[in-house]
């Protein structure tokens, strides 16, 4: 992200030390970033699976580049809204997990896919009802758009190309969410699907969001078992059908190695492993796992010290909590200390170990959050930093592109 799109304050930050980075603040760590990234898409590359990360984590259009560039087919989102800011800023290839079926976001989807087909890209979405698949042909064939609904403006050819839209069937794997049952009901959407010129059956969507957070990996094992499994009688039953099931998609950070060694996943949309948050650093490491490192961190500073705690400036206003508090990393000779909730704009730390020192007024403090995909979502950008919180610099702004990106 050039300079000439930052405010004077931040773009004044490039080519500064850790120190000059004000607080609250969400900050990256670029080398642990980078790490992460290089060993998931080895992962990946080894494996023989395709590697699409959720772009809904970082919401960085910048960022999904950056993974595409290190080998990831294109990336996931979870809203039209995120799709369109995605498109704007570069991404070509893109997967909207979740069903749409509200008929005037579905017409900002159909604009979205001819634009990309227009530019030699795709765009892919998620079904699970006959009606579902009905109001997206719709979309697909009339592409109207009121002008107060408008994506970013498309090539003036788009018009001209044949665009068409992949379409998965979720299955409810265990997540409790959206879905069809596993089994026969799967068939007749697939057909549905191949009675619209403009929609192309593509496979199975099968996230198993609940299994990612079973802390040991027996109970994970035994989750991902149990998808895999109904995943494959549902396909069959559509193959039986004369349907060929194109690709099965899915998995998370807490679960690929899982989903990639049944055999019945084509497809990774892990997406936390580039950050790695406080709540999956919880779970028991799968050794066919790569090790990922934290890689965002909220800096905060010391604003006040009382006998018996100290209080932070980040509150809940600067970091997630639905996954739990965040927690404080100590950095070489700073004390061991423990978050405790101080409301929207304070934190409470208290020593880890009864009577040990808490920090001095002042001090500068780093905590991984809970949960990075609301986190991020609270800031407008990233601060990249290379060479370590201790000593490094500021090397780039990372922008929030689809911060508040809901609809």
């Amino acid at each position: 992200m050039g300079a000439a799109t930052l405010s004077p304050g931040l773009a004044a930050l490039e080519g500064q030390p850790v120190a000059a980075i004000d607080t609250p603040t969400l900050v990256i760590d670029l080398d642990a970033m980078e790490r992460n990234l290089a060993r998931m898409a080895d992962f990946a590359r080894t494996h023989g699976v395709r590697l699409r990360p959720h772009a809904k984590m970082h919401k960085s259009a910048a960022l999904a580049r950056l993974q595409m560039q290190a080998g990831a087919v294109g990336v996931c989102v979870q809203k039209t809204s995120e799709a369109e800011a995605m498109v704007a800023g570069g991404v070509r290839d893109i997967y909207i997990s979740n069903e749409i079926i509200s008929p005037a976001k579905l017409r900002r989807v159909a604009a979205l896919a001819h634009e990309l087909a227009a530019r030699g890209g795709r765009l892919a979405i998620a079904v699970d009802s006959v009606e579902g698949i009905a109001r997206l042909a719709a979309a697909m064939a009339t592409n109207n758009l009121a002008p107060d609904q408008a994506p970013p403006p498309v090539h003036q050819d788009s018009e001209a190309r044949p665009a068409a839209i992949d379409v998965f069937i979720e299955i409810d794997v265990g997540q409790g969410r959206c879905g069809l049952p596993p089994g026969p009901a799967a068939v007749a959407l697939a057909q549905a699907i191949n009675r619209h010129a403009p929609l192309r059956f593509a496979g199975l969507q099968a996230y198993h969001g609940r299994a990612q957070h079973l802390r040991g990996v027996a109970e994970r094992r035994g989750a991902i078992g149990q998808a895999a499994e109904s995943i494959e009688r549902t396909r069959a039953l559509i193959e039986a059908a004369g349907i060929p099931v194109g690709l099965v998609t899915g998995a998370g950070t807490g679960s690929f190695a899982l989903e990639t060694a049944s055999g019945v996943w084509g497809e990774l949309q892990a997406g936390s492993f580039l950050f790695m948050d406080a709540d999956y650093a919880q779970n028991e490491r799968d050794p066919a796992q790569p090790a990922f490192e934290h890689a965002l961190f909220v800096k905060t500073q010391v604003m006040s010290v009382s006998a018996e705690h100290a209080v932070c400036d980040a509150g809940h206003k600067s970091h997630a909590i639905d996954s739990g508090l965040p927690r404080v990393h100590a950095l070489p000779g700073q004390p061991a200390l423990t978050y405790a909730n101080g409301g929207d704009e304070h934190g409470l730390l208290r020593p880890t170990q009864d009577g040990g020192p808490l920090p001095a007024l002042g001090d500068a403090l780093w905590l991984i959050p809970g949960h990075c995909d609301p986190t991020v979502n609270l800031h407008d950008h990233l601060i990249g930093v290379r060479g370590g919180l201790a000593q490094g610099i500021v090397e780039r702004i990372i922008r929030v592109d689809a911060r508040g990106a809901l609809r």
